[in-house]
């Protein structure tokens, strides 16, 4: 029999506590605006900064699935062209603003259903979130990851 590979363990380890329609649905919308919105408070601290942590990201993602890189590569490059096309002033208070209640609707996910974040029992969730949602994607593509 076949080891799994470590991403399909952490995704099945996030699963766990991702179960309840409401709560998956919440994620599909607040995880990507959090990622977004979490480039946005790094891009005001200094643009090269939300690179840094972008690529630094990617380099996980790819041992961990090089399909998986390319989405989240695809993705990032959209959200970091999207940053650099808004006014510099408008980026900290939105993201900030917007990061804050995409948090709190992920706790009201979780409260929903009645297992706490996954991230707090390993950080590496953090990360793992936004592969949960863009595995459900591939999924519905029919693309391997």
């Amino acid at each position: 029999m076949s080891q799994a590979r470590t991403i399909d363990t952490l995704l099945a380890k996030y699963s766990e506590s991702h179960l309840n329609p409401t709560n998956e649905v919440i994620h599909f919308i607040c995880v990507p605006i959090i990622v977004f919105t979490l480039l946005g408070l790094l891009w005001a601290a200094h643009p090269l900064l939300a690179v840094a942590v972008t690529l630094a990201s990617l380099v996980y993602y790819f041992k961990l699935s090089k399909p998986f890189a390319v989405g989240m590569l695809l993705m990032s490059t959209l959200m970091l062209a999207l940053l650099a096309a808004l006014p510099d002033k408008a980026i900290l208070p939105l993201s900030l603003a917007i990061f804050v209640l995409a948090w709190i609707g992920q706790f009201i996910g979780h409260k929903i259903e009645g297992k706490k974040p996954s991230f707090f029992d390993d950080l590496r969730f953090l990360l793992i979130g936004p592969l949960f949602v863009l595995g459900f994607l591939y999924r519905r593509l029919k693309l391997a990851y």
